[in-house]
């Protein structure tokens, strides 16, 4: 048979946590034995790993009937280099896709959840066996594709780094972030647990959870409900990202009046670092993928000209 297009579909897969124990313990038996020694459940890695490969082979025989497939491991994202006209698939959790997002320019990208009954997935939205269907509605014109706006971190060292959900400005320990921060209207010196920057993708997860601690901080120590005037959540393709400061120290030479804005087109948010050591910038959880943020170095935080265009059941 003859496939539906000759541009090239990219699979991008995980390791289970069971091929992670085997990696690291050589064989299953190995890691079943150091995971059963702990007192833990060894059958639901297994579960997890038979699970995940049965989704695996049927996304690849329905994706392999439609166009010329090409198989990606995660691990080889930051070295691949993706065609202008390649449909990419992501077949694990909501991290992996906002992990795809940050090296494609406008590239579809298809979620594929492959265990529902685990994860509920927001941005792995489809099953496995609906892929094909909603590939070919997105070729055909008939499927609905929505816009991610994301993040940029632009520094003046030549570093630029993009947040799909959020990026974290602060210091690499639990030690108090010094720097000095800057609003189209205010400017501040800080020392505070960090920075989050989040797109109205990442709006429900961290600033969530960020913006509901502060408000039950202040309902507890007030004896008042405070609510928030604003829903947390914010769109996809909203043109603008909110920021949060968390845990800011007010003292002589430090404030906390500047802890919560809009950052847009128009005013970006500037960060200059006061930490000698151990200052950081990174997005979307990935700790390892830091770049540094230490005395002297500037970051300019803005909306990023590149968008994301993610697959969905519908156009809402």
């Amino acid at each position: 048979m003859r496939p539906a297009t000759e541009n090239k579909i990219v699979l991008v897969v995980r390791r289970t946590r069971l091929d992670e124990l085997i990696a690291r313990f050589n064989t299953e038996d190995q890691a079943r034995f150091y995971v059963e020694h702990l007192g833990a459940d060894f059958a639901d890695y297994r579960l997890e790993d038979q699970v995940y490969k049965k989704a695996l082979q049927q996304v690849e025989a329905s994706l392999g009937r439609i166009g010329r497939l090409h198989v990606l491991n995660r691990t080889y994202l930051p070295n691949y280099v993706f065609g202008a006209q390649d449909t990419v698939v992501a077949l694990g959790q909501d991290g992996l896709v906002a992990n795809i997002l940050k090296y494609l320019d406008g590239q579809p990208v298809f979620g594929v959840n492959p265990d529902p009954a685990r994860w509920e997935g927001v941005l792995v939205q489809f099953a496995a066996e609906e892929l094909e269907g909603a590939v070919q509605g997105v070729m055909t014109g008939r499927g609905h594709l929505k816009r991610v706006t994301m993040a940029e971190a632009a520094l003046n060292t030549g570093h630029v780094l993009l947040g799909v959900n959020d990026i974290f400005i602060g210091a690499r320990t639990h030690t108090s972030a010094r720097y000095m921060i800057r609003t189209a209207q205010r400017e501040e010196q800080h020392s505070s647990s960090g920075i989050i920057v989040s797109t109205g993708l990442g709006s429900t997860g961290w600033l969530r959870s960020v913006l509901a601690g502060a408000s039950g901080i202040v309902s507890s120590a007030s004896g008042h409900e405070v609510r928030l005037e604003e829903p947390t959540e914010f769109p996809w393709d909203a043109e603008f990202l909110r920021f949060s400061v968390r845990e800011p120290w007010p003292s002589r030479v430090t404030g906390a009046r500047v802890t919560f804005g809009k950052i847009t087109h128009e005013e970006p948010l500037v960060l200059l670092s006061q930490m000698p050591e151990n200052g950081v910038i990174f997005s979307d959880g990935i700790e390892a993928d830091f770049v540094e943020f230490n005395s002297g170095t500037t970051a300019t935080v803005r909306i990023a000209s590149k968008k994301g265009l993610l697959a969905s059941k519908d156009g809402a």
